[in-house]
């Protein structure tokens, strides 16, 4: 089937560039040839992602022209009565990304489709938010996060500036699926549908950003507050600066090396603000200028990891931690600026930390949980548009949002409300870290924790949804001497009660996750990923915290709680 897959390709209507490709891996390369041909590059649920090459599996301008003409015939049948359909498109710094961006633009427009493309790399917000003002019915970018260099994506949008969900992720996948010839594709773009966009869009959008500041005063108060970021070589390099400019901060860092724009990421071993290793290069700026806080976006600039002091040195704070000093600090001002009318509500992801709904109880803010993935984020500020206002959302992951005038993650307004929060408690006389203290003594010590057990191949992902089927049939009894009490299995969508026997149905999109509750509070929730050949462990934990002295020590204990259960699991 190789073979066969790889002949069609040499015989068939691409070009020649492509042809000598694909004849220089039949002869010299058969390794490359098989993981270039095995299977086709799959248009999932989120769109694609894959290694950049030739070949049916890999990133190229014929897998990227058939999910473009699979996307554009949903389109026009989705929206018949729409006189002229439109669609954006932005790219970040990859290699590649703005070639990948040209070919999206031609084969929409040789659709017939209007398309606004950004005139160079932009974050992947700023793409959500010209959907929503231009009134397009969809929308593109070409990124693939922080993957490494060798990759790139494709993620597609709707008309309410929101990744696909259900039922049009499925959809469009079924259209995507029928291309099955190079000759359906129409790449002969119509130059006069593509309309270029830019700065014009930038300055809208940053005056929306601007808008959300709750403490402008306090900013005045505290402008010479210094901030190192980041862009880690990708799309946050001008914008995010720009924002914080905009909220009144005057003493904002760069880290020179990685303000290049460069899509081989050479200061990294990985884009991704996750890592530790990714902030070292700011961390040792902040340092040396006597910096407070330091933020670093990914390459598409949709999450944002952030260091803070201690004393002499910076600490890392986990996406759960970051969430839960924003919303707490979105929740305070609104409650301050009177701005609450018990119609607010937040929103977080189900793996994301329980303290995020303390927070919202105590304002009298409703919460919601929905599954993994900003788009069903999205979904519910869709749902509960015109009747309730959304305050701030996030996910354990570094992805939050503030305001709905964006519909996924947004690491630029991020930025400047993380350093709105900073410089907020700063004017307070404390430090983030005294903040989060606090709040730990306030709700109680949570502690997260994330475990990903990478299984790769076709063996790999047999052996994960092994895993999960023998987690299904043989749960844990109890956890660090806590028993079970719930159960939730959203695969059934089934929340079984263990103590009464009772059993509740989860009003969410089935999905194939384990939650397991304990007594004291422990929850550890269990998922296979949807873009990476692993299974991922989320263990959260909750303790007291009666001193704010006794911090190092509960910490401590916690940490070695969760060890304990890791343990048990075997993992």
């Amino acid at each position: 089937t190789v073979l066969a897959k790889a002949n069609e390709w040499l015989n068939g209507n691409y070009d020649t560039e492509t042809k000598n490709t694909v004849r220089e891996m039949m002869e010299n390369n058969p390794q490359e040839l098989i993981e270039s041909f095995y299977r086709d590059l799959e248009f999932g649920t989120g769109g694609l992602r894959g290694i950049m090459g030739v070949g049916s599996n890999r990133m190229n301008k014929y897998t990227i022209g058939a999910a473009t003409q699979g996307y554009a015939n949903y389109l026009k049948a989705n929206f018949p009565d729409v006189e002229q359909i439109s669609t954006a498109i932005a790219y970040d710094c990859r290699n590649n990304s703005p070639y990948f961006a040209q070919i999206t633009a031609d084969v929409f427009s040789a659709n017939g489709i209007k398309v606004y493309l950004f005139d160079s790399l932009r974050p992947t917000p700023e793409l959500s938010f010209a959907i929503r003002h231009f009134g397009c019915q969809g929308g593109i970018v070409i990124t693939a996060s922080h993957n490494p260099k060798e990759y790139n994506g494709y993620k597609a949008y709707w008309d309410d500036g929101g990744q696909l969900i259900s039922p049009h992720d499925t959809n469009v996948i079924d259209e995507v699926n029928k291309i099955t010839d190079v000759a359906d594709i129409r790449m002969d773009g119509n130059a006069s549908l593509i309309e270029t966009i830019g700065e014009e869009i930038d300055k809208i959008y940053l005056e929306e950003v601007k808008a959300l500041s709750l403490s402008p005063e306090v900013i005045q108060r505290q402008k010479d507050f210094k901030i190192v970021y980041t862009p880690i070589h990708g799309t946050g390099v001008k914008l995010v600066p720009e924002a914080l400019k905009a909220f009144g901060f005057e003493q904002v860092f760069g880290v020179d090396e990685q303000n290049v724009v460069d899509g081989n990421f050479p200061t990294v071993v990985s884009p991704n603000p996750e890592e530790p290793a990714a902030l070292e290069m700011a961390i040792a700026k902040a340092k040396s200028i006597g910096a407070d806080l330091v933020m670093a976006t990914d390459p598409d600039a949709d999450r944002v990891g952030i260091a803070v002091r201690k004393d002499d040195d910076f600490i890392l704070l986990n996406g759960n931690q970051a969430a839960t000093l924003l919303i707490y600090y979105l929740l305070t001002k609104w409650k301050e600026n009177n701005k609450l009318t018990a119609n607010e509500y937040i929103v977080k992801t189900i793996v994301t930390s329980e303290l995020l709904a303390d927070i919202a109880r105590k304002y009298d803010v409703e919460y919601y949980d929905v599954l993994t993935g900003f788009k069903f984020i999205a979904d519910i500020i869709l749902k509960l548009e015109g009747e309730k206002t959304f305050i701030g959302g996030g996910e354990e992951s570094y992805g939050y949002l503030v305001g709905d005038f964006v519909r996924d993650k947004d690491a630029v307004s991020s930025c400047a409300m993380i350093a709105e929060t900073a410089a907020w408690a700063k004017d307070n006389g404390k430090s983030m870290l005294d903040l989060l203290k606090e709040i730990y003594l306030e709700f109680g010590f949570y502690k997260e924790k994330l475990i990903s057990v990478v299984r790769k191949g076709k063996a790999g992902a047999e052996e994960i949804q092994q895993m999960m089927a023998d987690f299904r049939s043989n749960p844990p009894k109890s956890m660090d001497g806590s028993r079970l009490i719930t159960i939730k299995d959203y695969s059934t969508s089934i929340e079984n009660n263990l103590l009464t026997g009772e059993e509740k149905v989860i009003d969410l999109p089935k999905s194939n996750v384990l939650q397991f509750f304990t007594e004291d509070g422990s929850k550890v929730s269990v998922r296979p990923s949807g873009t990476e050949p692993k299974i991922k462990f989320y263990f959260g934990i909750k303790g007291k915290l009666e001193r704010i002295e006794d911090y190092d020590k509960v910490s401590k204990e916690l940490e070695e709680k969760i060890n304990r259960i890791v343990k048990e699991l075997g993992l």
